[in-house]
């Protein structure tokens, strides 16, 4: 008889957002009059940009023709893009990384779960705590993080670096040494970031206890201070112990769109394989490449007029960030994010729990944030708002909340 991969059994409930909107579905059911403004999913509300949308009608245009049809997408993605990301995202920064180490992907959500296929079961997790769910999640499905444990809300072989207010929200290095090490700055959901030499110092330790860092830089393009890096690659040594993961999804507005990348330098070994070497092998055995439209839509984005309207749209986010965080500050919260990240992280007041908020903020307010709690165990206590709502939606949220 067949066997199912149990792992699945353990974990605990259903997605978080999946949980999130299950109970809006069941509010608003109960509660057709209420109007809901929703500032707990990162999804953004802006239309993707002219320049983005131009390149995708030239590419549909171009599928209509035999002369210029295209099919299969080469499996690491187009030289025009990857030649495009390498220029923009990294030389121009004076980092070196060379197009062939650029892979293509649909996203980084993919990546990010993908990319524990090239990592064998025995190796141990560190992630930040609070974190982005998916990390976990994913690591738990493979088998890598023991048991759960329900009245810790915490995995048994998952090392955990708490993120509190004590220490700005950035982890310290841990006591134990893991294998795999997770990083996400601008931080999701904290909204935190560190510096050029915070980062260093996790290279440093990477590379002098044998771990590999997985860099998520999703939210890379809302950096507005100067010393904080836009890529683990500007630390030195990086390219011998760090893999980045970027994404289209915040920067450009393609979450409806879905397009990101991963970065392996090819001088990141373990003994004598080549990580580069057993990514492209997956890569092209378990993926057909991203369309054809999508990457030139991506290309779109390098472009001069490009780069000038998403960063408008990247201005638009930040100014609702500035918005909750000041209206917030107001109303007396307590409250952090919002400068380098589309991320408020609040502190849930009269020591309600995170989802006893999320309960209180839907019935008097009617606004969706997404509870703490729900990315990891130093999480509760806490409570997320993104900027990604229209200003008029972010203004009228925060008047909301100020009348509670």
């Amino acid at each position: 008889m067949f066997k199912i991969n149990d792992n699945y059994l353990k974990l605990p409930g259903s997605y978080l957002f999946s949980t999130i909107a299950r109970k809006v579905s069941a509010f608003q059911e109960a509660n057709p009059d209420k109007q809901i403004i929703r500032l707990g999913i990162g999804d953004v509300t802006q239309p993707l940009a002219p320049a983005v949308i131009d390149a995708l009608h030239a590419a549909v245009d171009e599928m209509a023709h035999a002369e210029t049809f295209r099919g299969y997408a080469p499996d690491l993605g187009y030289d025009f893009l990857r030649n495009a990301i390498a220029d923009h995202d990294y030389r121009q920064r004076g980092v070196d990384i060379a197009a062939d180490e650029i892979f293509v992907s649909d996203g980084a959500k993919s990546d990010s779960g993908n990319i524990g296929d090239i990592f064998s079961v025995d190796n141990k997790i560190a992630v930040c705590d609070p974190v982005y769910p998916v990390y976990v999640d994913t690591n738990a499905m493979a088998g890598r993080t023991g048991d759960y444990i329900e009245d810790k809300q915490s995995w048994s072989n998952v090392i955990y670096m708490p993120c509190t207010a004590e220490t700005n929200f950035a982890p310290q290095l841990p006591k134990e040494t893991p294998d795999i090490i997770y990083l996400c700055f601008p931080n999701n959901p904290t909204g935190s970031a560190i510096t050029k030499n915070e980062l260093q110092a996790w290279v440093d330790y990477a590379n002098k206890n044998g771990s590999v860092i997985i860099y998520d830089a999703a939210y890379e393009a809302y950096i507005s201070e100067k010393d904080v890096p836009h890529t683990v690659y500007e630390c030195e040594g990086a390219r011998t112990c760090a893999i980045e993961l970027r994404s289209f999804s915040k920067n450009a507005g393609f979450t409806g769109v879905r397009l990101g990348f991963t970065v392996i330098p090819k001088d990141l070994k373990c003994g004598g394989v080549m990580l580069h070497s057993l990514w492209a092998r997956r890569h092209g055995t378990k993926f057909n490449g991203a369309p054809y439209i999508v990457q030139r839509a991506g290309e779109a984005v390098y472009s001069e007029e490009g780069q000038k309207q998403t960063n408008e749209q990247i201005a638009y986010y930040m100014n609702n960030a500035k918005t909750i965080l000041t209206g917030l500050k107001e109303a007396g919260y307590t409250v952090s994010g919002g400068v380098n990240a589309p991320y408020i992280w609040l502190k849930t007041p009269d020591n309600m729990t995170s989802w006893e908020f999320f309960d209180h903020l839907l019935e008097h307010a009617n606004v969706v944030g997404t509870p703490g709690s729900g990315f990891g165990p130093s999480g509760e206590g806490y409570f997320r708002l993104t900027a990604f709502g229209s200003y008029e939606n972010t203004v009228a949220a925060i008047d909301r909340i100020k009348k509670m």
